[in-house]
């Protein structure tokens, strides 16, 4: 038997022990140490005990490297229990990292940071957690470590999900909006699970690009999905919106462009929210078909290169007259400004940002105020995409401190 069964095994026995009969059950054995490598990540997830629930840790062991944070006092790779957003809400797994500030916890715990990451793609190997300097996703996986960093030295947790079926063997619903939020919520059980009583239940949740739209998703769906988890605001910075137009807008061109690279990623969110969407129906030809399902293997990066997706006649992808009204509607539903979100929101913006404009933000923005939200807007005149992860630094420790 592999040795990830056997310790699949292991992990379903320590649930199932009965109680000794004292005065209190003892504290929960601590979940196996995990297999090291990308064998860590391939976990079979038809074995989940079915009475399992969502944050469980399947199983963790100590994160090094380029994708650890330097100022933790601890990083931890974990594999944690989630859920499908599909009708039979199908136990899944998802991998993330825990990272710790130094010493030990202050009195009701450390605050909790649960951090949602940007755009690098749909294939395993860009997961955040596997990062490493060689990926092509790297620059954009390190890009917001001195943001996290500084929240460590702040003296909060920090908690990063790479989302559901990104690292794990599973297709990544990009944009899907609460696939993500389960991802993001679920994380932050999971440090729980792993490290019981040294967590404040108290927690915050921060997000750059998709993760912006991720973040504001989490802050939705948090009193649903995670009730005991008590979340005090929301930062989204540059979030992804206008997802329907954009769509529309990038597979409208005349020539070739790196920007094609987010049509596959768009498509994948959107059939998962919705399977009556078939590719084959919906892409002009037997190589678009190809080039979609080569998306599941390559970074973003990738996808834009003039072998892949950059090399793409944009306005040759989708079928003439396919069926555009499902897929409509699911592209409409991934866009955050219809949420409502009781925590106080912070939305903040570069000036000039060309790949979510402020234009998309202010909308959203106006959105989330009609529907209740207490929303901050701050704007950075002089920054792009993702100079306003080093810009925003002072910003959100400012905010954060103030909704402790």
């Amino acid at each position: 038997m592999p040795s990830s069964h056997l310790v699949a095994l292991a992990f379903a026995a320590t649930i199932t022990l009965p109680s000794l009969g004292a005065a209190q059950d003892p504290a929960p054995p601590k979940p196996p140490r995990g297999p090291e490598g990308v064998e860590f990540y391939a976990f079979d997830q038809s074995t989940l005990p079915p009475e399992g629930k969502p944050g469980d840790v399947i199983w963790w062991r100590p994160l090094a490297g380029v994708a650890a944070l330097k100022a933790a006092g601890s990083n931890e790779l974990v594999l944690y229990r989630s859920a499908a957003t599909d009708e039979k809400q199908t136990p899944i797994t998802v991998s993330g990292i825990i990272a710790l500030p130094p010493g030990s916890p202050p009195e009701g715990g450390w605050p909790v940071i649960s951090w949602a990451h940007g755009t690098v793609g749909v294939g395993d190997k860009c997961a955040p957690s596997r990062d490493d300097e060689e990926s092509l996703a790297h620059g954009i996986n390190k890009a917001p470590h001195p943001l996290l960093n500084a929240y460590l030295r702040k003296g909060w947790a920090v908690v990063m999900t790479d989302y559901e079926g990104l690292g794990t063997p599973r297709p990544h619903p990009f944009l899907l909006g609460h696939s993500e939020a389960r991802g993001i919520l679920d994380m932050v059980r999971a440090a729980h699970k792993l490290h019981p009583g040294k967590l404040s239940k108290r927690f915050a949740i921060v997000g750059h690009s998709q993760g912006g739209q991720a973040a504001l998703f989490a802050a939705a769906d948090a009193k649903a999905w995670a009730p005991e988890l008590e979340l005090r605001t929301v930062i989204a910075l540059a979030p992804a919106s206008a997802i329907k137009p954009l769509f529309w807008l990038g597979v409208s061109g005349k020539e070739p462009s790196m920007g094609s690279a987010f049509i596959p990623l768009f498509l994948t969110g959107a059939i998962a929210g919705n399977p009556n969407i078939k590719p084959a129906e919906l892409l002009a030809s037997p190589e678009m078909v190809r080039l979609f399902e080569e998306a599941e293997e390559k970074c973003r990066v990738e996808l834009s290169l003039l072998d892949s997706w950059g090399g793409v006649i944009p306005n040759k992808v989708i079928r003439q007259g396919a069926n555009r009204v499902a897929l409509d509607a699911q592209l409409t539903a991934m866009h955050p400004g219809f949420l409502k979100i009781t925590a106080p929101v912070r939305l903040v913006q570069g000036a000039k940002d060309e790949r979510v404009l402020p234009e998309q933000t202010k909308v959203v923005k106006q959105q989330l105020i009609d529907r209740k939200a207490s929303v901050e807007y701050k704007e950075y005149p002089a920054t792009d995409h993702f100079g306003v992860l080093n810009e925003d630094i002072a910003g959100s420790i400012d905010w954060l401190s103030n909704h402790p």
